[in-house]
């Protein structure tokens, strides 16, 4: 499974920006795709996940800013990001998890966002 991410970049404090990120592989109907995010000197926390399902499951502080939405034909999954803040400043990474007897997940090159004026 490969994951190509796409749409970092700079914006000011209260802009916006759209990540996407496509899937490609052996991938299975049921799975989770979703975006982590690492600030330096941090650990990689879960910013948004989605199932194949529609179930979703955001990070509280992003909440209300954040949308995740995903295209299960295709692959692909999206994170819309309104309001953004400089603690947002961070490497995002796309991530896919499925289930081969056990849960394995794939990570993506990982995109930079950085929230500053």
């Amino acid at each position: 499974v490969q994951l190509q991410a796409s749409g970092g970049g700079l914006v000011q404090p209260g802009g916006s920006l759209r990540l996407s990120c496509a899937a490609s592989g052996d991938i299975f109907s049921i799975n989770t795709m979703g975006w982590y995010r690492q600030a330096p000197g941090t650990q990689r926390e879960l910013v948004a996940a989605m199932t194949s399902g529609g179930r979703t499951n955001y990070a509280d502080s992003v909440k209300g800013r954040f949308t995740i939405s995903r295209d299960n034909a295709k692959n692909t999954v999206n994170l819309q990001m309104n309001g953004l803040k400089p603690e947002d400043t961070a490497v995002y990474y796309c991530s896919l998890t499925q289930n081969w007897g056990n849960l394995f997940r794939y990570w993506g090159q990982g995109t930079l966002v950085t929230v500053s004026s």
